[in-house]
């Protein structure tokens, strides 16, 4: 019996160690998997989470989570698995307590309330990603300067947070904008009164422009400054998917272009303008102005030039004037402001034009001489028209001419009716015809001329009319 206890008692005893073990053991691993800080979020964000065996753990006091999952390019979106084993698919997320944007390289998933536990992400995730949540994202630049001008390119750099903690991690890069606009305080007194917003740059981190490295979590803006002059509100905006952040700057003066060209025709000699370049000394320090720039002829040719003698005088440039009409002059100035800040800046085109000569006109002596003629024939002038009559007497004119060709027309066919008429013969016998004979008889014989000279105008001009006749049959 006392064996059947003590075997009993060792049996306890044993079940008692190997208990003991196993809880030591659990215990072990409870610890080491909450000392892990790759699975354990926590409630304080941490900027990335490496996935083990694509697991991730979220504690109890997180109320929102914002996730980004980095997979291969054109693969499909990754499958969360709760703790509980339910499955969160993209096709079914409702828009509620789910917000999910897929790309074309990763997934940006909100939660609200998420299950506290172990997770799990299915899908074809790159290897070496993370999960990335997101809390507090800031950008983080530099002022921009006090002096700043119409048409400067300026560059300037900027970094990412989260959570007051650098974000390192250079895929981040696809998932984020930075950008930096400039809205007009629509102060009257400045020229930007009323304009549109501008977007002056995007920060980069692809090692391109002025960029100094790649994914270097450094971002460098680019600025292009070709906006009115006036007075400007810079923000500085941040933007994913799914939220933005912006931080506005107090209002900026942006000054007009500085820098100031003339030009002299043929000022320097018959065959050359001089170009004349300055700038706003308040502004500009004019010994450290350096010019590169190009000319551009009338007939198209270009001429680059370079001013690169540090002095406070004017800078000059000769240009040749081979040619006239419309010259251009494009510059790039270099130098710094009077506080000291290197600037580049891209100057509007100037242009000037060059007259054509007027020709001499050709003196009237030297003419005659050269062609050798005494006098100058001048062409005579025009003879006036004469003034057309009016309708009027114009209608007087053409009746009075048709009526005088009817009535004349109606006297030489009564002529010639007369002169057409049948002669009726007496016979000798009856007393007419011996009077007539006895007429005759008394009337002396004339000549041809005598004959001639009784007909008359009249008779001779009804001669022309007068048709010959045959003689009467006796």
């Amino acid at each position: 019996m006392w064996l059947f206890v003590l075997a009993i008692g060792q049996a306890n005893a044993q079940s008692r160690d190997e208990i003991d073990a196993a809880a030591n053991a659990e215990q072990q691993t409870d610890t080491e998997q909450a000392a892990s800080p790759i699975s354990l979020i926590g409630s304080e964000y941490e900027n990335g989470i490496k996935l083990m065996q694509n697991r991730f753990r979220i504690d109890y006091n997180v109320e929102e989570v914002t996730m980004v999952f980095f997979r291969e390019y054109g693969s499909a979106p990754v499958v969360l698995v709760r703790p509980d084993g339910s499955k969160i698919f993209q096709s079914q997320v409702d828009g509620k307590d789910i917000f999910w944007f897929d790309a074309d390289t990763y997934d940006m998933i909100n939660i609200k309330n998420p299950v506290p536990g172990p997770w799990q992400a299915v899908g074809q995730i790159m290897p070496g990603s993370r999960v990335m949540v997101l809390s507090d994202i800031a950008l983080h630049a530099d002022p921009l300067p006090p002096i700043l001008f119409s048409g400067e390119i300026l560059k300037q750099t900027a970094y990412l947070t989260n959570g007051d903690k650098p974000i390192d991690y250079s895929q981040f890069r696809d998932v984020v904008e930075l950008t930096i606009d400039l809205v007009s305080t629509n102060n009257p007194n400045f020229d930007n009164f009323g304009a549109d917003d501008q977007q002056i740059a995007t920060f980069e981190d692809n090692g391109r422009g002025m960029d100094e490295a790649p994914l270097d979590g450094v971002f460098t803006g680019q600025f292009n400054l070709a906006v009115p002059a006036g007075e400007w509100e810079p923000i500085f905006r941040v933007s994913t998917p799914m939220f933005t952040r912006e931080q506005v700057d107090p209002p900026i003066r942006l000054y007009p272009n500085p820098v100031i060209m003339n030009v002299e025709l043929d000022g320097g000699g018959n065959d050359y303008h001089k170009l004349l370049i300055d700038v706003d000394r308040n502004l500009v320090d004019m010994n450290s102005l350096l010019v590169d720039g190009k000319v551009r002829y009338p007939n198209g040719d270009v001429q680059n030039f370079s001013l690169t003698e540090p002095s406070d005088a004017v800078r000059e440039h000769l240009i040749i004037a081979f040619d006239y009409g419309i010259f251009r002059v494009k510059l790039t100035a270099y130098g710094k402001t009077v506080n000291g800040r290197d600037f580049i800046l891209d100057v509007p085109e100037y242009t000037f034009l060059v007259a054509e000569p007027e020709l001499p006109e050709p003196e009237i002596e030297e003419s005659a001489a050269e062609n050798d003629i005494d006098t100058v024939i001048t062409e005579p002038e025009p003879e006036p028209e004469p003034e057309g009559m009016d309708e009027q007497t114009l209608m007087i004119w053409l009746i009075a001419v048709n009526g005088g060709i009817i009535v004349l027309g109606g006297i030489v066919i009564g002529v010639v009716m007369w002169l057409k008429r049948p002669k009726v013969k007496l016979p000798p016998d009856s007393a007419a015809g011996k009077g007539k004979a006895k007429a005759a008889a008394k009337k002396p014989a004339q000549g041809d001329d005598a004959g001639e000279e009784k007909k008359g105008f009249l008779g001779g001009l009804l001669a022309k009319f007068k048709k010959n006749k045959a003689p009467d049959a006796k």
